[in-house]
């Protein structure tokens, strides 16, 4: 075990390598290691465990597997193809075959079926653990090498974790691009398809992710970091390898946390506090006494959009793999909600597990009683159960049958009107049943319900996944919010102030001395938001004498809508992402919405709500009515629909999938048309509606605790660059929202509250002037000028890269909350009596293209394709920034300039070699290629070799030297390798890049087109000696890729 120790000396991949093996032998694996195997050796290895792990008479008869037997076995993975139905194939506990093996008489010419993996049997009964190391992946090019992988892990011979290694200080990003683009060449296909979890490591960090298949997408949001129970993330390779890839947690990652999620065709891993959290209950019902009554098991607290309907059901399918309950039973709080939630567990449902819905309560009364596994796990709302009794004529042997299963109920959202009669009379119905939670905002101390909390209702905290944590983790978003005044404190203060002072005006409450007492109170002592003192009495804010018609008003109403309207196009970045406008009444959204269309706004704007958003104070219902069949009629004119009030449910069905996306509307964002920007609402879609598209929160309507954070978490799910936060803005009572907030944030951050709130617009352009002038250093450090090049050394290529992405970071915030290149001073203020804080932007936006032109360069300086690693990482994003247009203009400025100075007589040399430097200045908004024949070009003008052409800029000329050279290269190549031009030409032409250069087989075709024995004699001329062909294969497939990938380079000539 010594080098376990040497964390520090892990430097290079070999050792590492030789350190995680030694270290898994530990914990589960078997100590024998396959070493360097082919495919084929891989296959005999699993045929040799399926015939021990089935000797038995009725199924191998003991007679070994053949070769085409198990050929058999490899059709069918490679029919599956994807990881998301092979996941399907290793779960299914058995496999068939037709027996071929002339020596087993018994079964010659008949299907039998074999045992492959039983997910129950975990370090026990027949299952095997092997580690393989580097495997030999075959290739599937006649020209290319073959490859190997770092290590595999087997279960009973089935290659299913896939784990690549990276020295220390190279990132863990490098793995998973080795990963991804493996996976693009075909290697992960035959028995390598059984893949199901890929996993990325150096010594100091480690993600783990799905295989997405080759045809699938490498999403970097779903690349997880294992973590412990108190979600601390864990990077310590010896904890990783003793914890996630031990036996048996390995073992329980492939039969029970992998989820083939049927809505998408992707196969889905849980994140470490899934895991905690479907365990914890699992191992609450394993200890159930089921003869107690009033059973309470606990709930999880999840926050909203981290995965809580995956957790529930994966804790269901653990139960009733268990076989420690009967039914489970999944509660959801809306009827509407009950459809969602069932179509989400049966796309999470395998072939051997059934997801029932019920229609009515005679239904659910059946499923209920029936001893059919199929009716196992059960769906439906909550109001549905609570009618069980009176709605299902239920009997005393109904009853009864029922109360003999063993019933868990898992109830989703539990924060919400659980809390109501509906709970308690479904508790007196299952006395013996066990009940848990699911919430993202439990109900505490601080703002129980009806003397109950979610403890009280449920039981103890099983486990807890704040939203502090998930932010922290990147797996949802931070919040933005603003307080938007509509009116000016100074005048509601002195209005309630006046009042109080029972005045008529200033003069009246100053000159009477009664008067004047009560009037500077309000003006100087009291806080325009109430609080509560240290004794726990409440004090009055100013806020708190302000009657509700002071916001129920057009001229609040028309202040909102013209914020809303001024910060539209920054805020949505033009109209990409959506927007919910919360109102506090329904007479105040169809008020808002013919406000809205009185602006005649180009947005494209719905309002939903129902009848149980009236409230008591909802009287005039011809308006309400009035205002919702206008409202439908505007829509089904707006998207050619035909919904009425009859079908409103139809209605907000359609809205729902139009915001999110979703179904029919899955490519909408290529139809602006068919979008809804702004959706107006009472309290529709503030909790349980999901969108990543949705990125504002327009709040006019004061609440409290678990509904701000419900109603802010709707703009939290991540997006990518462009959605570096949620933005919210309220307007109805603004101070008493703010300090709602804050208590909010206290009360459900797990004391965790740092990151919840984004930072402003100061703080983020003060962070772009402190990068750029960390960059600005960078370059001057390494001598460079104008930033027209890359540093040489790598450690300062990879300083540049985390700096330019902190920097786009900062900048990417700055420009959602107001920043814009064509202003780059700053003002702010800083509250009364402070000066205003004053920001100069050092940043341009040209230097900044120059920069990312540089960005972009990293690229070239490596990558895996060429057997080096890059020690920085690269984000995708940022290299397809478009630096295409750098104000042109004033380098041909730069350029005419120049040469009316050298056309000048007798021209002062110094002159003409400053206007030389300030052209050579502007060469930075070149790529290093365009410098190159920019300067080339110079020199010709400085001979007198060029004729100037009128209307031609020197981008035209520094273009036209470029695609000469380039057709000069590419005839070289031509030429040397007798190929065909037109088909070399257009490969390069086209995006070319290392994933898609044979996209439909062009590469094959340019290889194809090669005359093999013009490629033999030039490559023996260059080296000089004599080369078998099918080393000649080998050399012209590494010429064209790198010459094609490089954009085109000079060869050497023969």
């Amino acid at each position: 075990m010594a080098n376990l120790d040497r964390i520090n000396e892990l430097i290079g991949e070999k050792d590492f390598e030789k350190a995680l093996i030694e270290l898994l032998s530990t914990k589960g694996w078997e100590k024998d290691v396959l070493r360097f195997p082919t495919e084929e050796d891989l296959i005999q290895n699993w045929a040799n465990i399926l015939f021990e792990n089935n000797r038995e008479k009725d199924r191998l008869n003991d007679y070994r597997l053949t070769c085409t037997e198990m050929q058999q076995l490899i059709e069918q993975i490679i029919a599956l193809k994807t990881p998301f139905k092979l996941n399907e194939f290793i779960n299914g506990k058995t496999v068939s075959i037709v027996r071929d093996n002339p020596d087993d008489k018994l079964h010659f010419g008949k299907e039998v079926s074999l045992k492959i993996y039983d997910r129950m049997e975990i370090a026990a009964g027949q299952s095997r653990y092997q580690i393989v190391q580097q495997p030999v992946f075959k290739s599937k090019s006649a020209v290319l090498n073959d490859r190997r992988g770092d290590l595999m892990l087997l279960i009973n011979g089935m290659p299913v974790i896939h784990i690549e290694l990276k020295r220390t200080g190279i990132p863990v990003s490098q793995a998973c691009y080795q990963i991804e683009k493996y996976s693009h060449e075909g290697l992960f296909t035959g028995i390598f398809g059984l893949i199901q979890i890929f996993v990325a490591m150096n010594p100091e960090e480690t993600v783990y992710f799905a295989n997405p298949g080759r045809d699938g997408k490498f999403n970097k949001d779903f690349f997880f970091h294992w973590a412990n129970v108190n979600n601390e993330p864990i990077n310590d390779w010896k904890i990783i390898g003793s914890s996630l890839l031990s036996i048996p947690m390995a073992h329980q990652l492939i039969g029970f946390y992998t989820i083939a999620d049927d809505t998408d065709g992707i196969l889905k891993v849980m994140r470490s506090y899934q895991y905690y959290a479907a365990a914890a209950i699992s191992d609450k019902v394993s200890k159930t006494d089921w003869t107690q009554p009033n059973l309470l098991g606990g709930y999880i607290w999840h926050t909203t959009g981290s995965g809580k309907t995956m957790t529930s059901f994966k804790s269901a399918q653990l139960i009733a793999d268990s076989k420690d309950a009967d039914k489970v039973v999944f509660l959801v709080d809306r009827i509407e909600l009950g459809t969602q939630s069932l179509n989400a567990y049966q796309n999470f449902a395998d072939a051997r597990v059934t997801v029932q819905g019920t229609e009515d309560t005679g239904v659910l009364t059946s499923k209920l009683k029936s001893d059919d596994v199929a009716n196992t796990l059960i769906v439906t709302s909550i109001q549905k159960m609570s009618r069980i009794k009176e709605d299902g004529g239920l009997k005393a042997y109904d009853i009864q049958k029922m109360n003999s299963k063993r019933i868990v109920f898992i109830v989703d959202e539990c924060h919400r009107s659980t809390f109501g009669d509906m709970l308690m009379t479904i508790k007196d119905t299952f006395p013996h049943a066990i009940f848990f939670g699911f919430t993202g905002t439990p109900i505490l101390d601080e703002n129980e319900k009806d003397m109950n909390t979610t403890a009280t209702v449920f039981g103890n905290e099983l486990h807890r996944y704040s939203i502090a944590d998930g932010i922290r983790d990147k797996n949802v978003l931070g919040f933005d919010p603003y307080k938007v005044l509509t009116y000016a404190d100074k005048d509601l203060r002195q209005a309630i102030a006046l009042e109080k002072a029972k005045a008529s005006s200033v003069e009246d409450a100053i000159d009477n001395p009664e008067k004047s007492k009560i009037y500077y109170k309000f003006m100087r002592s009291v806080d325009m938001a109430g609080s509560f003192s240290n004794e726990g009495k409440y004090i009055k804010g100013i806020e708190d004498y302000i009657p509700v018609s002071q916001y129920n008003c057009e001229k609040h109403r028309k202040a909102v809508v013209q914020d809303i309207l001024e910060n539209w196009k920054t805020l949505s970045h033009n109209s990409k992402f959506h927007a919910i406008l919360a109102t506090s009444s329904i007479m105040e959204a169809i008020q808002y919405y013919r406000l809205f269309k009185q602006e005649k706004s180009s947005l494209k704007i719905t309002a939903l709500f129902d009848a149980s958003d009236a409230g008591k104070n909802e009287k005039n219902t011809i308006f309400k009515e009035d205002g919702m069949a206008e409202i439908i009629t505007d829509y089904n004119k707006m998207y050619e629909r035909d919904f009425s009030i009859k079908t409103h449910d139809k209605f907000k069905k359609d809205i729902a999938l139009r915001l999110a996306h979703k179904d029919s509307y899955l490519t909408i964002d290529r139809t602006p048309k068919e979008q809804i920007n702004l959706l107006i609402v009472v309290n529709q879609m503030l909790t349980g509606f999901d969108s990543k598209w949705l990125n504002t929160l327009y709040l006019d309507k004061c609440i409290e605790y678990e509904n701000i954070i419900q109603a802010f978490s709707r703009t939290n799910r991540l997006f990518g660059p462009d959605k570096p936060f949620g933005t919210i803005r309220y307007y109805r009572y603004p101070h008493t929202m703010e300090r709602n907030i804050e208590e909010a944030v206290k009360t459900y951050s797990g004391n965790k509250p740092f990151g919840l709130f984004v930072e402003r617009l100061p703080h983020n352009l003060e962070k772009i002037n402190y990068f750029y002038k960390e960059i600005c250093d960078l370059f001057e450090n390494a001598k460079i000028e104008n930033f027209e090049k890359l540093p040489n050394d790598v450690n300062e290529k990879a300083q540049f890269a985390k700096l330019f992405k902190e920097l786009n970071d900062y900048l990417e915030a700055a420009k959602i909350q107001g920043f814009r290149w064509k202003e780059l001073h700053y003002e702010f203020g800083q509250g009364t009596g402070k000066p205003r804080l004053t920001i100069d932007v050092l940043l341009n936006e040209t230097t900044y293209k120059i920069l990312a032109l540089r960005y972009k360069e990293l690229q070239g300086g490596g990558g895996n394709g060429g057997g080096t690693d890059l020690p920085y990482d690269i984000a995708t994003h940022l290299i397809e920034i478009d630096t295409d247009v750098i104000d042109a203009d004033y380098m041909n400025s730069r350029f005419e300039k120049y040469l009316k100075v050298i056309e000048q007589p007798n021209v002062d040399k110094t002159e003409q070699e400053n206007t030389l430097n300030e052209l050579h200045k502007s060469f930075a908004m070149l790529s290093q290629e365009e410098q190159k024949f920019a300067n080339i070009f110079l020199h010709d003008v400085q001979r007198g070799d060029i004729v100037m052409e009128k209307g031609k800029s020197f981008r035209d000329y520094v273009t036209e030297y470029i695609a000469t050279a380039k057709n000069d290269q590419i005839s070289k190549v031509a030429r040397a390798l007798g190929l065909d031009a037109t088909q070399l030409r257009n490969i390069m032409e086209s995006d070319v890049s290392e994933t898609n250069l044979n996209e439909f087989g062009r590469f094959d075709e340019l290889i194809r087109s090669v005359d093999k024995a013009k490629a033999k004699e030039y490559f023996e001329a260059i080296e000089k000696t004599k080369i078998p062909l099918p080393k000649i294969n080998i050399k012209v497939h590494k010429l064209l890729r790198d010459f094609i990938l490089s954009g085109g380079t000079d060869i050497t000539e023969a």
